[in-house]
């Protein structure tokens, strides 16, 4: 494998039939300081829910210095700020769409009831505020909001729109957290941008993988430093990225140790050198940094290449600088909370999706199609056969745990609560599902394949969670006119 330097290091992306705007990848100087999302204080209302105001707009941003390019943002020109809650809140959102055309917002990751989802069905024209509201009833996670609106996904999302939402609980594990200091967020999107400062856009909705960009961008900074003022650091890794698989770690070998998975903290810390990360994919892990020294944060290919569609490129991702004087940090803690080993219970429901080009189950996505009908609270195993090339697979509103891939258990960093897998050209999966209890017959969630080129050609389906008992009394499609603007 090809090296650029002892800091370059390689990334996963995805080829096959890619398209033409993947270039190699350039070297990286480090000069701008990393960009940490601010929180959006939220109001109280009367009966004391906490609302949340976002703005979807367009604006200018620089990620030249000097030379500024359009983009989209949320409260602001690029990304969005990081709306922050506590298990057991009542959070109420206000979005306005002040964009030229119609988008949605999804909260990835959360738990809430199908019409709150922010999928397709759930359209905010121009002009528009869409006001969804719901409690927080999950553990503490690391999740995102990102427009999903139904073959725009891809270049909303491109464009700029997307933001963090993270979730505390006070009954949680004490792992490092003070924003922007011990409790770092990274959110990780490769992008196409020319000498003259200009986002590219040209391939986002070409080729197998759509656009497959030659920088890195972390919250939204090209070419970021950060500085360490303590020992420990937590990080909170999101791949934001529209195709790209990253294997990210540290330059120098060093360990890490991951604390928390999509869909929240694992049972105990798992010390490791790399983890993979895909589409939609979060990662939770604190390093360990020594006064006075700097350390390159990169993503780097597998040793060996293997009978996928894998091309690897050299990625050097962040420079993390610690100061003189660092603050000492008390011990992660040895048990973080996260549900131990999980079994299937007796007789637990298997539903087998094929994925292929761009369709599931022989399917493209239908917006007025019902493809599954689940009883609440159900836990079922869901086996995923990928028959082509690399695919990735989110299920709205649930948790899983990985049981399986190609007849292998995953590794112990990706063996916690998640709610997005990666899928290797010819893998197949077997995941443990856990549904929620929000009934709703007509209002669907989805499960997708989260490359966004691949969601937006029609990779999706549709389930209804019910009433256990009533299955069978379900209508298949979605009413007409059903959408909650």
């Amino acid at each position: 494998m090809k090296r650029r330097s002892l800091l370059s290091l390689t990334v996963l992306a995805v080829v096959a039939g890619c398209s033409s705007s993947s270039e190699q990848p350039r070297n990286r100087d480090f000069t701008q300081r990393l960009r940490i999302p601010p929180i959006l204080e939220p109001t109280i209302d009367i009966d004391g829910a906490k609302r949340f105001a976002l703005e979807l707009r367009s604006g200018r941003s620089a990620f030249v210095p000097g030379r500024e390019t359009d983009t989209w943002g949320i409260n602001g020109a690029y990304l969005g700020p990081v709306v922050r809650a506590t298990r057991g809140d009542r959070v109420r959102m206000s979005v306005t769409n002040r964009l030229p055309e119609t988008t949605t917002l999804h909260w990835h990751g959360m738990r809430l009831p199908a019409r709150m989802d922010g999928g397709p069905h759930q359209m905010i024209p121009p002009g528009t505020t869409w006001t969804p509201e719901w409690t927080i009833e999950q553990p503490a996670a690391t999740s995102w909001f990102h427009p999903h609106l139904h073959g725009r996904t891809a270049m909303h999302v491109y464009r700029g729109l997307a933001g963090l939402f993270l979730i505390d609980d006070p009954d949680g594990s004490a792992l490092p957290h003070e924003y922007g200091v011990d409790d770092v967020p990274l959110i990780v999107q490769d992008k196409v941008i020319g000498d003259d400062g200009e986002l590219t856009t040209g391939g986002v909705d070409n080729g197998t993988f759509g656009l497959l960009g030659d920088t890195i961008l972390i919250n939204g900074t090209r070419d970021p430093f950060f500085e360490v003022r303590t020992e420990l650091v937590r990080f909170r890794l999101l791949n934001a990225s529209n195709a790209r698989v990253y294997r990210i770690g540290f330059a120098d070998g060093r360990t890490f140790r991951v604390t928390g998975a999509d869909a929240g903290p694992l049972d105990r810390p798992v010390t490791v050198d790399r983890v993979k990360i895909s589409p939609g994919e979060r990662v939770e892990f604190v390093a360990r940094f020594s006064p006075g020294e700097t350390v390159v944060l990169d993503s780097r290919g597998e040793p060996e290449k293997s009978a996928n569609d894998i091309e690897e490129d050299d990625f050097p991702l962040l420079r993390i600088v610690a100061t003189a004087g660092l603050k000492p940090s008390p011990a992660v803690p040895a048990s973080l909370g996260g549900p131990g080993p999980d079994t299937a219970p007796p007789g637990a429901r298997i539903r087998r999706f094929s994925l292929s080009g761009s369709e599931i189950n022989d399917r493209d996505m239908d917006m007025t199609r019902i493809d599954e009908v689940v009883p609440a609270g159900a836990v079922e195993i869901w086996e995923i056969d990928n028959t082509t090339y690399a695919h990735n697979f989110h299920i709205h509103e649930v948790a899983f745990r990985i049981l399986e891939i190609n007849g292998v258990a995953p590794p112990p960093y990706q063996a916690g609560p998640k709610d997005t897998v990666f899928l290797p050209k010819k893998a197949k999966a077997r995941l443990l599902v856990r549904f929620g209890t929000h009934v709703d017959p007509v209002t669907p969630y989805m499960y997708h394949c989260h490359i966004l080129r691949h969601e937006d050609k029609g990779m999706m389906g549709q389930f209804v969670v019910v009433e256990p008992g009533t299955e069978h009394l379900v209508p298949r499609t979605v009413p007409a006119g059903h959408h909650h603007d």
